[in-house]
């Protein structure tokens, strides 16, 4: 599967941003990113439903480092920062946000804007910053 198959116009900094997916779709976009020399992160949010969890397994997955504020700024500072996983660009794929969408909508809303915001800070560096949500199957 080519980097257009998937519609996004993933050569296209500018289009980075915050996406849904399906989960089939997971395997296919990931090697699309990796060709594309980007750093993939998968991170599995099966059972996560409220936000103290969600900053935990985010905090964990993503390597930050000690101190994290276990916060919503803290989360946007990391996500923006990086600096101790260098690369040309990034893909985050977070799996399974089915039963944190349904259990703390509002988290769920607030990492959406994290997200989107750290992508946009990213793309204003010229560096690729691309997230994708996946419900299970």
């Amino acid at each position: 599967m080519s980097h257009d198959d998937f519609g996004l116009g993933l050569h296209d900094i500018n289009n980075a941003g915050v996406y849904a997916i399906d989960t089939s779709d997971i395997s296919a976009l990931s090697a699309a990113m990796r060709d594309a020399d980007l750093k993939v992160i998968r991170i599995d949010l099966d059972g996560v439903s409220d936000k103290r969890t969600l900053l935990a397994r985010l905090a964990a997955q993503l390597d930050f480092p000690a101190g994290f504020g276990g916060n919503w700024d803290a989360l946007a500072d990391n996500l923006r920062d990086l600096q101790w996983l260098p690369a040309n660009g990034y893909a985050l794929f977070l799996a399974d946000v089915d039963a944190l969408r349904a259990g703390a909508g509002k988290e769920f809303d607030t990492l959406l804007d994290i997200l989107d915001e750290a992508s946009r800070d990213w793309v204003g560096r010229d560096v690729p910053f691309w997230v994708f949500l996946s419900q299970s199957a």
